[in-house]
């Protein structure tokens, strides 16, 4: 469970990475199909953290700048979404 919450924590400041640069947030939000007006209703769904993630992911020059921003291993980055893959139970 605590494993969890970090990786959540790391998903959540991920998105704060994203939403304090424009550009950066309107390629995630084209990448995922989303508008700003459904982000808010879409961060509350099953599975949109590990997107967020898995955004990072898929662009290693972002996930470098979201690790040097946030001080944080980009293995950590990848072992949270691991993490976030994996069924969530109660």
């Amino acid at each position: 469970m605590e494993a969890r919450a970090a990786a959540e924590r790391i998903a959540i400041a991920g998105l704060d990475f994203l939403g304090r640069d424009p550009e950066r947030l309107d390629r995630f939000l084209r990448n995922t199909g989303l508008t700003i007006g459904e982000l808010r209703q879409a961060a509350g769904e099953d599975g949109f953290l590990v997107g967020v993630l898995a955004h990072f992911l898929a662009d290693d020059s972002l996930l470098m700048a979201f690790a040097a921003d946030d001080d944080i291993d980009p293995e950590t980055i990848a072992s949270a979404h691991d993490v976030l893959s994996e069924p969530h139970v109660d």
